[in-house]
């Protein structure tokens, strides 16, 4: 949690200096008003969040009455926001935590923007599983076509071909430039590095005799270790949706084990799931 930055006459400047870099929101409060010390507390927490685009400042009143009184503050708590060493907004009271960062998003980036920045950094650093979390929540927020291509980017570089084919498809015209022929044209060599001879020749096999489900078992695998997914687990769930016990219930358990291994927050992974619930319950 970001610790506050105590107002002083001293280093009233130093605030001023700050705020022509970065929003600074300036708290006023006193020792013998718990709602006010509960506002501040609030703010380190929200302040933390902005990764450092946000300064926070607090001003104890009981210690600091001239700086109360240069700024006019005729209630606490009260909060002022600081940009080019002038007050551009603020509060008098207590907010509720979603009021408060309406008032910031005014002035501050936007928290997908934040997010979509740290994702791309980490990617930079070759940390994708890191990114894809971060990128998920910024796509949550906001799916524009710069969130899209970014997540389209981190799918790829996992090696998750079916969830960047998904998003790429979502892509609107005016979002169609270079970045997303580049990623359409990684799409295309991951597809071909996917369709080994392996899978051609169980496909073949499967195709002579569609009730082997032997084979049907192994391309399934052979689909999935090549992270075609929706393939294998729309392979699996044909058998099953007519018979829950096919193969004395050996596809059911490779379904879901390709559903674990997809893990919780994957997309496909839910649809399949609410499927094979529809079939036990």
């Amino acid at each position: 949690m970001q610790t506050a930055m105590e107002l002083t006459r001293d280093n009233i400047q130093q605030l001023v200096d700050i705020s022509k870099e970065k929003l600074v929101a300036m708290v006023f409060w006193a020792e013998q008003m718990p709602e006010t010390k509960s506002l501040l507390a609030l703010m380190e927490q929200i302040s933390a969040s902005y990764q450092g685009l946000l300064q926070l400042a607090s001003v104890n009143c009981e210690t600091q009455m001239e700086l109360a009184s240069y700024f006019r503050i005729q209630s606490l708590p009260t909060t002022l926001l600081l940009s080019q060493g002038q007050p551009v907004d603020g509060f008098a009271g207590s907010l509720a935590e979603a009021k408060i960062r309406e008032m910031l998003a005014k002035h501050l980036p936007a928290m997908w923007q934040l997010k979509l920045d740290e994702a791309k950094q980490l990617l930079a650093n070759q940390q994708a599983d890191a990114a894809l979390p971060v990128i998920k929540e910024a796509y949550s927020e906001a799916a524009n076509g710069e969130v899209t291509l970014a997540y389209a980017d981190i799918a790829l570089t996992i090696g998750d071909v079916e969830t960047a084919k998904t998003l790429l498809a979502s892509v609107k015209l005016e979002d169609k430039q270079g970045e997303y022929a580049s990623l359409m044209a990684r799409v295309k060599l991951a597809e071909e590095a996917a369709d080994t001879p392996e899978i051609r020749a169980l496909q073949q096999a499967f195709e002579q005799n569609p009730a082997d489900y032997e084979v049907l078992s192994q391309l399934a695998a052979a689909l999935h270790q090549a992270q075609r997914n929706e393939e294998a687990l729309e392979l699996l769930f044909a058998p099953i949706k007519q018979d829950l016990n096919a193969a004395n219930g050996a596809l059911k358990q490779q379904l879901l084990t390709i559903l674990s291994a997809l893990g919780q927050g994957n997309a496909l992974a839910s649809q399949y799931r609410r499927k094979l619930y529809s079939l036990l319950y």
